[in-house]
């Protein structure tokens, strides 16, 4: 029976005072993602897979007219909301003012099944009263096409179809399916489930189904989280920033998205509105070591089949920074004009430009990304001279370029600088090269690349200091300063004592620093200034006053980014120095990874307290 169609005329959203926040939690199983807010409301998910269409999109749409599914309870009054310890089960209660409620569970079904990952384009909620008589209304209201199409309803016996012109999805669920589709409240007086993905019949009844799945990926992340090697101290927020570095993964392909969301604003009011629902080969390493350096490598050998295609493809030429999580090498940059954006807040981005850009540090990234895997013992597929083969192609790349203007690691579009982080990560490739080399005994090869890594290694450290400022710049022969540079140190550039490197971080903590927060560059660019810090520089600046010895100043700089997270200890790109909220795309796997790493190199050794 055909219900609606895409001329419906919905009533106004029933979660819109909340989810223009990023209070959010985020479930996922390394296929997609969906976000939910305080209130139990999924405000964001892209189907069928991260860098699709939103089928919920209300975190950048504030019209009547947003995608969302809430739970709405009766003279609601407060809420609670926690993950189910060490997992990525999200659990939101909501209470009345009476005191009683209802718990809502959402997860992403992930768990192991006929000798594979089962990881299904699905969302599974199931409600529950909690206490006393309570009503609620579910309001599920998909959205293709970037909200431009309503879907078609159509029901069943037991399900709900929602039909556009090329997406359907299927709502199979034990609740009044009536009351669903007319958005009636009702009493809740035991537990139902809810269970949307692709149109297909299920194996069992639907409480069996979403009860076991529940049971299985509860099981599956807790056993994930067991193998993790994680700190002595801060060890919730470590694994909390490791599950969700693990659910950035698009592990189809290997593929690792910078963050889940695209055009949440880098600062109020900016237009710094970007994608970052696509892969950087720059992010896509960090994340690889922060979690290597836990002892989890098999995100990094899902990602190295994915960074193979890429090398192998580009024959030795120019690779892009970034591309698609299917390998799409274009990702052409447009607006979408009917959406509101992210508290009415333009223009809402879909692709993302810097993939025509030429960012010199990829090079480095790559074999950084790669390196582990020459030496690792534990990988099924450890790579070998077959693979060297390849990287030295990538690394000729990086020497050839290493005094040539890029647009640099923060992707300036109007202005093009020899950046010091791009000739960093040029001695880095061939840095690593030859120990690679010397690793597979190719002592030809070994001296090759010391020679260039070290003739890069002299430009740099005689180029890039400015006297003046009493630091390493920017750019070769600049005087702006940049907290990129505090890479020089983690990569092993140059010794974390050495005066010139202590000098550039007291120079940039006095031009750089909002009390505990980092900004990444004092030059304006093609909006002006930054106005917000940049979680990750403020974690390199962590990194870095652990490495000279002020380990006290770093912890207690650290404790101010982890009470800077949200109620679920997630972070996105930047963080507000005054008001102390946060914007850009979000969850963010800089930050994440920021989180990992200073908790390794700050926490106090197991053996202090065994």
């Amino acid at each position: 029976m055909i219900l609606s169609s895409t001329e419906s005329s919905p009533t106004p959203p029933l979660c819109a005072a909340s989810y223009h926040s990023l209070d959010l939690g985020v479930i996922g199983n390394c296929a997609f993602s969906a976000l939910i807010d305080k209130m139990g409301c999924v405000v964001w998910s892209c189907l069928p897979r991260f860098d699709s269409d939103p089928v919920f999109n209300a975190l950048i749409d504030t019209s009547d007219h947003a995608g969302l599914w809430s739970i709405k309870l009766e003279n609601y009054a407060y809420s609670e909301q926690f993950y189910e310890p060490n997992t990525a089960v999200l659990r939101t209660r909501l209470y009345d003012t009476k005191g009683q409620g209802i718990e809502i569970t959402d997860f992403a079904p992930r768990f192991y099944s006929r000798g594979q990952h089962f990881r299904p384009i699905t969302i599974v909620r199931r409600v529950k009263p909690l206490e006393g008589a309570v009503r609620i209304t579910i309001q599920l209201r998909p959205r293709f096409n970037w909200g431009r199409l309503i879907p078609m309803i159509t029901q069943d016996s037991q399900h709900i179809r929602y039909v556009g012109s090329s997406q359907m999805l299927r709502l199979t669920t034990d609740a009044p399916l009536s009351y669903i589709v007319s958005e009636q409240k009702f009493l809740l007086d035991r537990k139902v489930n809810f269970i949307l993905g692709s149109d297909e019949v299920l194996a069992k009844s639907i409480e069996n189904t979403a009860h076991d799945f529940e049971q299985d990926t509860i099981q599956y992340w807790r056993m994930w989280s067991s193998r993790l090697a994680i700190s002595l101290e801060w060890q919730d927020a470590v694994i909390r920033a490791a599950i969700t570095l693990k659910l950035s993964l698009f592990e189809d392909t290997g593929a690792i998205i910078a963050a889940m969301t695209t055009s949440i604003p880098e600062a109020p009011n900016s237009s710094r509105n970007w994608d970052y629902r696509y892969c950087w080969l720059r992010d896509a390493f960090f994340v690889v070591r922060a979690l290597n350096s836990l002892s989890e490598v098999s995100t990094m050998e899902d990602y190295l089949r994915w960074l193979r295609n890429i090398i192998l493809r580009s024959k030795g030429g120019h690779i892009k920074p970034l591309y698609g999580i299917g390998l799409e090498e274009s990702l052409p940059e447009s607006i979408v004009q009917h959406l509101s954006g992210y508290r009415g807040q333009t223009p809402v981005r879909v692709g993302n430009q810097a993939y025509e850009h030429f960012q010199h540090d990829v090079y480095g990234n790559i074999i950084l990304g790669a390196a582990q895997a020459f030496y690792d013992r534990r990988l099924i597929r450890p790579a070998g001279l077959f693979e060297f083969k390849h990287l030295e192609a990538v690394g000729e790349n990086a020497y050839q370029i290493y005094r040539k203007p890029d647009a640099g690691m923060w992707e300036l579009r109007s202005r093009a600088r020899i950046h010091t982080s791009s000739v960093l990560m040029n001695w880095a490739a061939c840095d690593r090269l030859s120990k690679i080399a010397s690793t597979l005994r190719l002592p030809e090869r070994e001296m090759l690349w010391r020679k260039r890594a070290d003739s890069i290694r002299e430009y740099l450290l005689n180029n890039a200091w400015n006297k003046e400022r009493g630091a390493f710049a920017e750019s070769i022969g600049g005087r702006d300063l940049d907290a990129s540079v505090l890479l020089m140190a983690e990569v092993n550039i140059i010794n974390a004592q050495d005066p010139r490197f202590i000098s550039t971080v007291e120079a940039l903590e006095k031009s750089l620093c909002d009390g505990p927060y980092m900004r990444r560059y004092e030059a304006p660019d093609d909006f002006g200034k930054p106005e917000t810090a940049f979680n990750i520089c403020t974690f390199w600046r962590i990194d870095a006053l652990a490495r000279i010895g002020r380990r006290k100043e770093a912890r207690s700089i650290f404790e101010a980014m982890l009470a800077a997270r949200n109620h679920l200890g997630l972070l996105s790109e930047d963080t507000h120095p005054i008001t102390g909220e946060m914007w850009g795309n979000f969850p963010q796997t800089y930050s994440m990874v920021g989180i990992i790493n200073c908790a390794m190199r700050l926490s106090e050794p197991w053996d202090s307290v065994i």
